[in-house]
């Protein structure tokens, strides 16, 4: 299996698949790169070179017992991207990958990229502070850090039941087998990884790397989001970056990247054909 090896020692699996322009998808927590698999699959049979990576302490890459934060997420993924050599990238995050994404832009530039797209995405900053008053309260994240402790195979199944993908709402019915898959992916996290994270994606402040964003940018997101609600994300995220695209899913839940898989796929080839036309 192919990996790229960081800087302190972390394995970083990733999956080339395709040729062409390059796009590299950034998971959500507590997934991994399988999470992407619908839209790898889609743009690599549509002339892109689809690259997805598992983020250190979650699916086949190394459980790292440091390094749960975002800086490191957006070094792991500069040394991704500098192992293949990449140029002209349009970068997609979804979720937690839209906080690395950021983070990334913020700490390396757009010397190698030529797009970002952020997808139900975590910044600007999720957590409710004396700056941020629209923010989701601490007790919201320290309730997930509570289930986590007490018993995260239970904590991935209540969510992946419940608000992940809008199960929770009258008429809707999600399979039990995306419900399974997320459930399964987030068992393949690394403990400690996956709830250091949590303080990664939802306290982390990406509004100063979202004032450097200098490339075109697509922002996806659902009106319905129980995980990162769209006054928080992507509605906030779209007014920092200059020129962004907003675009709202109506009544859509958080993972949109399973129940709008279609619509989505169709949503970022459209984006990345516009580049350079």
């Amino acid at each position: 299996m192919p990996f790229v090896t960081t800087a302190d020692g972390t394995d970083i699996f990733y999956k080339d698949w395709g040729s062409g322009r390059p796009v590299v998808l950034a998971h959500g927590w507590p997934l991994n790169s399988d999470s992407w698999e619908a839209q790898q699959l889609f743009l690599a049979d549509n002339g892109y070179r689809a690259i997805a990576h598992d983020r250190r302490g979650h699916g086949r890459s190394t459980q790292s017992w440091n390094g749960n934060e975002m800086d490191t997420y957006a070094d792991d993924l500069a040394a991704l991207l500098d192992h293949l050599d990449l140029h002209d990238v349009t970068l997609v995050g979804f979720s937690t990958g839209g906080g690395e994404i950021t983070r990334y832009i913020g700490r390396h530039g757009t010397a190698r990229v030529a797009q970002a797209v952020l997808v139900s995405a975590v910044p600007p900053l999720m957590l409710l502070r004396d700056d941020n008053p629209g923010g989701v309260p601490i007790e919201v994240f320290d309730g997930i850090r509570a289930g986590s402790i007490a018993d995260r195979s239970q904590l991935y199944k209540d969510l992946a039941d419940g608000p992940f993908f809008g199960n929770n709402r009258p008429g809707v019915e999600i399979s039990q087998g995306i419900r399974d898959a997320f459930w399964l992916q987030s068992m393949a996290a690394g403990h400690r990884n996956a709830y250091e994270s949590i303080a990664a994606f939802s306290a982390t402040d990406f509004r100063d790397d979202l004032a450097k964003f200098d490339v075109p940018t697509l922002v996806v997101h659902g009106d319905d989001d129980q995980v990162v609600p769209f006054e928080v994300g992507g509605k906030a995220s779209a007014a920092l970056v200059k020129g962004a695209e907003l675009i709202v899913y109506p009544g859509a839940p958080h993972g949109i990247t399973d129940t709008h898989k279609q619509r989505l796929g169709d949503d970022l080839l459209a984006f990345l054909n516009a580049y350079g036309a």
